[in-house]
């Protein structure tokens, strides 16, 4: 597994880093099959796993905790979030920092999560949504200083809402963040056009979330594709959300490499550029670690290749139904 640096911590992070939101809010998911992956991720070079307490009421924070203290001899960097106070994904324009994000509050979830991973620090603590109003607002401020004075965190990094990459940018220019986590895929190239560069100047760590659009850029979604009752997806791909990328997927077909799949396509485009740092596909199966960490290892794509993935971009707006 190939290591990048992340940003100015110094931290020598995994390129392929671990999502684990859909073992604490998916359906399908299994505790036992979980551990085995994130073991198994761990045993192949993978150093950094990002979780947050939204996922499964802190359930999969749990499950960091544990893998964390079955490698004591492993540097495994821990990443989560804070809930919003008032539990609205996204924010929305005009939300007030006092809604989301009170200081008290911002105590009370690191603590919160502290206790569901067991462990006395954390690596990365990052804000769920985010408003680039509250950039000046001293009240996050202080209380991250206090927070990473206290040796609880080591770093502070902001979850930017979907389809809003700009929406981070005066904040990174406070100095007070230390990483981003963004949508970066195939159709998701637009943080290339302001973010990435701010980032670079910076030296803000980058986090690439959603490498596979939720599931369209795996090749395995129909028009006719469905979830259990009470999986998140349902509301996410809606009819109009739901064909369309099956239709961008089906396009994206034609640009597939002999011998490469879909997957490992969507991958390869990410660690391509070089100002991500970690990207964090989600995996709940031990096939799908494999997979997704021997990406790592593959020749970079031709640029050829990466021109025609180009012209695959999506550019989308959020949408009461974006999340």
């Amino acid at each position: 597994m190939r290591k990048r640096t992340f940003g100015r911590t110094g931290w020598q992070v995994s390129e392929i880093g671990y999502g684990m939101w859909g073992m604490g809010g998916w359906s399908g998911s299994d505790d036992g099959e979980s551990a085995q992956a994130l073991q198994l991720a761990v045993d192949l070079g993978c150093n950094f796993f990002d979780t947050a307490w939204g996922y499964g009421a802190g359930h999969s924070e749990k499950l960091l905790g544990r893998l964390v203290r079955a490698n004591p001899s492993r540097t495994l960097f821990t990443a989560t979030k804070i809930p919003p106070k008032n539990m609205q994904w996204p924010s929305r324009r005009g939300d007030a920092l006092q809604n989301a994000f009170p200081a008290a509050h911002i105590r009370e979830y690191v603590e919160k999560s502290l206790a569901n991973l067991a462990l006395p620090s954390l690596h990365l603590i990052q804000f769920h949504v985010w408003e680039d109003d509250w950039a000046e607002d001293a009240q996050w401020q202080r209380a991250m200083d206090d927070l990473k004075r206290e040796g609880l965190v080591e770093a502070v990094g902001v979850s930017i809402n979907r389809w809003e990459p700009a929406n981070v940018i005066r904040t990174l220019r406070t100095g007070c963040v230390d990483a981003v986590q963004v949508i970066y895929n195939i159709f998701d190239q637009n943080p290339e056009d302001a973010l990435f560069p701010v980032c670079r100047d910076l030296n803000i760590g980058v986090i690439a979330r959603v490498p596979f659009d939720e599931g369209s850029l795996t090749g395995t979604l129909t028009t006719a594709s469905t979830w259990p009752e009470g999986d998140w997806r349902n509301g996410y791909f809606v009819p109009e959300n739901l064909a369309a990328s099956v239709e961008h997927a089906e396009q994206l077909r034609p640009h597939l490499p002999p011998g490469v799949s879909m997957p490992e396509l969507a991958l390869r485009f990410i660690l391509s550029n070089p100002d991500v740092h970690t990207v964090i596909p989600g995996m709940r199966k031990a096939s799908h670690v494999r997979a997704n960490l021997a990406c790592s290892e593959a020749a970079p794509l031709q640029p050829a290749t990466l021109d025609r993935l180009r012209s695959q971009r999506w550019d989308r707006t959020p949408t009461s139904w974006s999340q």
